[in-house]
């Protein structure tokens, strides 16, 4: 072959191959997005994220019969109305912030995974698409829009964790751990020997996912069924503080605990300070300390935590 048709062969092969690599690198994600829950009743539910959360309600871009309550410029709450056949369920998806959303979406399409033809777009400039995980839960990745937002009332402005129901941590590490790359952050149970929640971080933060694991039947035969209660419980989201026990104060003193609340903050087997509230529905909002203030139960920190 004549040397100057090798040297553009050779080119035009470094170029494809520089192509693949770049189609298949995995953009980064950076932390949560938000969390999207359903409402039987918009009023209440408006009342709570506004005058107990103090998020600011804004519109959805995502869903024009939604809203959104943020607590800074890339986080919210996202809330639907309760479609038919939901059940006891109140939770529509998890949502990661990824600095590339058609990159994503590219990366999990050459790794395999089932993914939509393309992203959708926002008015607000923000751009996401939908999976779902080995699981079934459905899992967004956004890219997020350039609107400011202050919530000056919000309990706190970054929202550090969530959590949901899994039943095989196995199943669903080949997605969040293998495919997304997670790192290990905790984990824990009630009981020694017991595991009950396993955290993992995002690979460009300190953001996490708390798989809230659920234990097969007790050989006694006590009854394990799950009611909108107990599921509200194990999906949720965490709000984090430099004090819980000063947020708490906040809350009290500006009369905002009206809703179905923890009677008072306590330290968390991690080792955080912690307080519940739950919202008309029953989805749990957990504040946490950014840092321990005693030694966890069951496994050390294994990376560092999220902090303001």
């Amino acid at each position: 072959m004549h040397p100057k048709l090798l040297a553009a062969a050779c080119l035009i092969a470094f170029a494809a191959i520089s192509a693949a690599q770049k189609a298949a690198a995995r953009p980064k994600i950076t932390g949560i997005s938000h969390l999207a829950v359903y409402t039987s009743d918009p009023a209440a539910t408006d009342h709570y994220y506004r005058a107990i959360v103090g998020a600011v309600k804004l519109p959805d871009p995502e869903n024009p019969r939604g809203v959104r309550y943020a607590v800074s410029s890339t986080q919210f709450i996202e809330v639907l109305p309760l479609p038919a056949g939901a059940g006891i369920n109140r939770l529509d998806h998890s949502a990661w912030n990824t600095t590339s959303a058609e990159g994503m979406r590219r990366y999990l399409a050459a790794k395999g995974w089932k993914v939509p033809a393309g992203v959708e777009k926002g008015s607000d400039g923000s751009r996401w698409f939908t999976v779902s995980d080995p699981e079934g839960n459905k899992v967004q990745f956004v890219q997020p829009g350039s609107e400011h937002v202050t919530a000056p009332m919000a309990i706190g402005h970054h929202i550090i964790h969530i959590g949901f129901l899994v039943h095989s941590r196995a199943a669903e590490d080949t997605f969040y751990r293998t495919l997304l790359g997670f790192r290990p952050y905790w984990y824990g149970g009630m009981k020694p020997g017991e595991l009950d929640w396993v955290s993992q971080q995002v690979p460009d933060g300190h953001d996490w996912l708390e798989y809230m694991l659920r234990h097969a039947p007790a050989a006694s035969g006590a009854s394990t069924a799950l009611t909108q209660k107990s599921l509200g419980v194990m999906d949720h989201f965490s709000i984090g503080e430099v004090s819980v026990p000063e947020a708490y104060k906040v809350l009290q003193t500006g009369n905002r605990l009206g809703a179905r609340h923890d009677q008072a903050p306590k330290i968390g087997l991690d080792g955080k300070y912690q307080f519940n509230l739950y919202d008309p529905d029953g989805i749990r909002l957990e504040l946490m300390n950014f840092q321990a203030t005693q030694k966890p139960c069951c496994s050390p920190f294994t990376a560092a935590s999220p902090s303001q």
